[in-house]
């Protein structure tokens, strides 16, 4: 039993299972307004599964394809991947078992989920890669978190909807702002391996600037996907919380870099959970 209880925290750290509060609300958000309601226990549970093994999946292949670089990086040299806790064929084996789960799982769904269960498979796993040749891996990153609300939408009606796109958008840049600010902590270890991302290119002043104006533009997607949506009260006041939440997330980073987990686990994890508590009362009254 003690093995067994080791083994699932050595695969909880493996795959950061805490970090899918930044993409399971905005998935409900999408099914939520879609269904304009409660979209039912079957579609909760598919979508609960998919969630799960798409970002098992995406964290897997992260972990695999970086096993190398985090071996050289202190912050990262003692993750399951590197020490030898989870052994190289048994990262695998775990990547393939989420991708079938995930290609099963969108057959239950519907047809459209099932054709693009692959491609966005694809997209989940490319992230990786970008880091090695472009500094564009921040906003590869964000696409891949927001294909959460157009996997919500698909989910209900079968197809991609305007205000899915918008809110997607919204994600993009939100968690390509948040990544900016969470990549500073290896600027000088990007920078020693030649690795591309925007603080090691660019330094950290430009680095929080255009973190702000990605997190500025999420928060006008997000606007237009309200406005799309033909949403209402609580809905705008999702918005406006996130400006807020987004604001106070820089002012920690500005006043300390220091405290950036602070930033990125706290304020970033309640402001998906808070947005979808606004959307669900603005589809209640």
């Amino acid at each position: 039993m003690g093995n067994l209880a080791k083994l699932l925290r050595d695969f909880n750290e493996f795959v950061m299972f805490k970090h899918t509060i930044f993409s399971l609300p905005f998935i409900f958000i999408a099914m939520i307004v879609a269904a304009q309601g409660w979209f039912g226990w079957r579609l909760f549970v598919l979508g609960l599964l998919a969630a799960m093994f798409a970002r098992n999946f995406a964290m897997g292949v992260n972990r695999y394809l970086d096993r190398d670089i985090d071996r050289l990086n202190p912050r990262t040299a003692n993750r399951p991947s590197v020490d030898g806790r989870i052994s190289e064929p048994v990262q695998l084996l775990f990547i393939a078992i989420n991708a079938v789960g995930f290609i099963v799982v969108s057959y239950f769904i519907n047809s459209l989920a099932l054709m693009l269960s692959i491609p966005f498979l694809i997209i989940l796993g490319g992230y990786s890669y970008f880091k090695r040749f472009s500094e564009f891996a921040h906003l590869v990153l964000g696409v891949a978190l927001g294909l959460a609300p157009i996997a919500g939408v698909i989910a209900v009606e079968a197809k991609v909807t305007m205000w899915s796109l918008l809110l997607a958008l919204g994600v993009m840049f939100w968690v390509g702002g948040f990544d900016l600010l969470y990549a500073l902590q290896d600027m000088e270890f990007d920078k020693k391996m030649g690795l591309y991302s925007i603080p090691s290119r660019y330094g950290k002043e430009c680095t929080l600037f255009i973190s702000k104006i990605f997190h500025l533009l999420s928060v006008l997607f997000w606007l237009l996907f309200v406005m799309e949506a033909h949403l209402g009260f609580f809905a705008y006041m999702a918005v406006i919380f996130a400006a807020i939440m987004l604001s106070y997330e820089h002012k920690i980073v500005n006043g300390d870099i220091d405290k950036i987990d602070r930033a990125f686990f706290t304020v970033n994890g309640y402001l998906g959970i808070v947005f979808l508590i606004f959307i669900i009362l603005d589809v209640v009254f």
